[in-house]
């Protein structure tokens, strides 16, 4: 018996965990949304007051930036400065979606950020700072409409995680 109950226990806390992990990557996309539209509000502001170049916002971003970010956005720079053909944005999204696999993002938001690149390298600066702006305003919808479903489903992977090590524990009694 009291193994069972033992077992009954662990089988429970596993379950708790797992909704807790699935509540914290929520929130860890969410945040890192947030991050990515403060990248973003960085090089429009770079690119404006400074007058500066992709590349040399890349460089701003390096030093400015924690990491994963620093070494991503350096690397950009050190590769652009390299002019081995490669345009902005094949290299800027090379470098990205290498530290977009350490993130907890969707293949949207992904796509969403490495779109931008793409289109903002072969603008003149007024071009790219109107491009950046639309992206800022569809990446702000976006956290948005993440921060409505956040507490819901944070709630429905806690509740999930619960209900499903009390069925477990039903079910081996």
């Amino acid at each position: 018996m009291v193994l069972r109950l033992a077992g009954s226990v662990l089988i429970i806390s596993g379950s708790v965990s797992l909704g807790l992990w699935y509540r914290e990557q929520f929130w860890q996309r969410l945040q890192n949304l947030r991050v990515l539209s403060d990248i973003l509000e960085i090089m429009m502001s770079e690119v404006r007051y400074s007058k500066a170049t992709l590349p040399e916002c890349c460089q701003k971003l390096g030093m400015r930036m924690a990491e994963p970010y620093a070494s991503v956005f350096s690397g950009v720079h050190e590769e652009m400065l390299e002019n081995n053909g490669e345009d902005f944005g094949q290299i800027f999204s090379a470098h990205l979606d290498q530290c977009f696999k350490e993130l907890s993002l969707g293949t949207e938001e992904r796509g969403l950020f490495l779109q931008f690149a793409a289109e903002c390298g072969y603008e003149d600066a007024k071009m790219q700072l109107a491009s950046m702006e639309q992206y800022q305003e569809r990446l702000d919808s976006l956290i948005a409409r993440l921060e409505s479903e956040l507490a819901e489903k944070s709630r429905m992977a806690m509740g999930l995680g619960i209900m499903g090590g009390l069925l477990l524990v039903i079910l081996l009694f």
